[in-house]
């Protein structure tokens, strides 16, 4: 018989999350403060707890997919929160994306409850939340890796042990590094071949099929196009994780030159009023430098 899943978060990624979850045959009691979500999940069969807490009392896995740590901290330790429900043995994945740091401080008040938990950002956007092919890194004991790993099977393809607890959040920062550029040099890229008269989807095709070619450019192709930046990822999001990075390379001793120039780049799409905007749409900002508009008009 399969484990009973609470899942905390439903949005933009959680709520596919819980759909494939229940695809794979796990009954899952969600919660969210945002109601919209769990009532479209509990048609597709999900059932909706009032509360983290009772989350936590009726799982024997409790799942959360949350913003930020802040928003990890409440839920988890905050009044009525998870660990208020939780029992000796019961298990936390916290798949949201968070400082390394905050994870091994919750996953240490979490332990003195008999609770062991995993830190297991994910990488792939909301695509890759619907089509269950989501990259998961996953900090904690092997152990628990080991005997949790169907269900991270449920939500993704690619799912890496990497090491003690944060270890998971350390390597999602360092995807954020790669993403944020990628999609910065991308939209540098398009801009200049625009300005200078090319065929946008030729353009597209020519790179996709060398070096350049990446994830980044792949998955956002129609978004190029079209000229339509409705979010996988927000760029709010995006920046979150950026002051994350900047963070860590400070406490750990790293420059990073270019990720503080990226940072600065998403904080003025913020002030323009586009933290909601989808992050590849950080090439709107590029455009209106160079007074282009690339792909639909």
């Amino acid at each position: 018989m399969k484990e009973k899943l609470g899942f905390v978060g439903t949005g933009i990624m959680g709520k596919p999350m819980v759909k494939n979850l229940l695809k794979a045959g796990y009954p899952v009691l969600c919660y969210d403060i945002v109601p919209e979500p769990l009532k479209e999940l509990a048609a597709a069969g999900a059932v909706v707890a009032s509360s983290n807490k009772e989350v936590a009392e009726k799982s024997d896995i409790v799942i959360t997919m949350l913003p930020n740590s802040p928003h990890v901290e409440q839920a988890v330790l905050g009044t009525n929160g998870i660990l208020e429900g939780a029992r000796p043995g019961l298990l936390l994945l916290d798949m949201s994306t968070i400082s390394p740091i905050v994870s091994q401080k919750v996953a240490a008040e979490v332990a003195k409850r008999g609770v062991k938990m995993l830190d297991a950002p994910v990488s792939g956007g909301e695509k890759g939340a619907i089509e269950g092919t989501l990259s998961i890194m996953v900090g904690g004991e092997r152990a628990v890796f080991d005997q949790v790993l169907p269900i991270f099977q449920a939500t993704g393809k690619t799912i890496t042990y990497i090491g003690p607890i944060g270890s998971g959040g350390f390597v999602k920062l360092a995807n954020q590094i790669i993403v944020a550029i990628n999609l910065t040099a991308i939209a540098e890229a398009l801009v200049l071949g625009t300005k200078a008269g090319i065929d946008l989807e030729l353009m597209i095709n020519a790179l996709s099929g060398g070096l350049a070619g990446s994830k980044c450019l792949e998955q956002k192709r129609n978004n190029y196009l079209q000229h339509a930046f409705q979010p996988g990822f927000k760029v709010d999001l995006h920046y979150k994780d950026l002051n994350l990075i900047m963070e860590a390379g400070e406490s750990l001793g790293v420059p990073l030159p270019t990720t503080a120039l990226v940072r600065e780049l998403f904080s003025a799409l913020r002030v323009k009023g586009r933290g909601q905007m989808d992050h590849s749409g950080v090439i709107t900002l590029l455009e209106e430098l160079a007074s282009v508009k690339v792909g639909k008009t």
